[in-house]
């Protein structure tokens, strides 16, 4: 079943590159400016094809330009890309299948897919992990979530983010940035 799904995953993504971006590098780097300092990324088109089409189309559209990190979670994670500093929540494509099975693991220095308990229903959210989260692996049969590159430079103004209070904020009831932590733009290094 598993090489089933691969199989439908490799489909669909050459099918969203040859549509959506043209022919993509294999480790496309990318640089978030944000409101803390700059985030220097390297994603992994080889492996999350899928996920960084789909990333990089976000990016080319401005999509991320004011969003916010809307969850923040010392020694787990840092989460953005789906809300703006009103809490309004931005516009976002259809959902792309799950490529958690790709062998990369949710590592410090990680970004990966942000998505609801339906495994296949990451669109636009992501998360960089401050620490180690083997527990958002795939196991067994089970499905994860997905990772689609890893940091370069700037773990330490994620860690900056990291040591702001955490509180409510809009409609959540904690982990939101007591002082607003802002991307500024996303875009792709030439």
């Amino acid at each position: 079943m598993r090489s089933f799904v691969t199989a439908i995953l490799l489909l669909t993504a050459s099918t969203l590159m040859a549509a959506d971006m043209g022919q993509i590098p294999a480790y496309p780097r990318i640089s978030i400016e944000t409101s803390a300092g700059t985030i220097e990324l390297e994603l992994d088109g080889r492996r999350a094809p899928i996920t960084v089409v789909n990333f990089l189309r976000y990016i080319s559209e401005g999509a991320y330009d004011g969003s916010v990190f809307h969850r923040v979670i010392p020694g787990f994670m840092a989460q953005a890309g789906g809300y703006n500093s009103e809490f309004e929540q931005l516009p976002s494509r259809g959902a792309i299948p799950n490529e958690s099975g790709n062998g990369l693991r949710n590592e410090r220095g990680t970004i990966a897919m942000a998505r609801t308990a339906d495994p296949h229903s990451g669109t636009r959210q992501f998360y960089i992990n401050l620490e180690d989260n083997p527990s958002l692996d795939p196991r067994g049969s089970g499905w994860g979530y997905a990772v689609f590159g890893q940091v370069l430079e700037g773990m330490d103004v994620l860690d900056k983010i990291a040591a702001i209070p955490t509180g409510p904020g809009g409609p959540f009831p904690g982990d939101v940035p007591q002082s607003t932590v802002t991307i500024e733009t996303i875009s792709v290094a030439e």
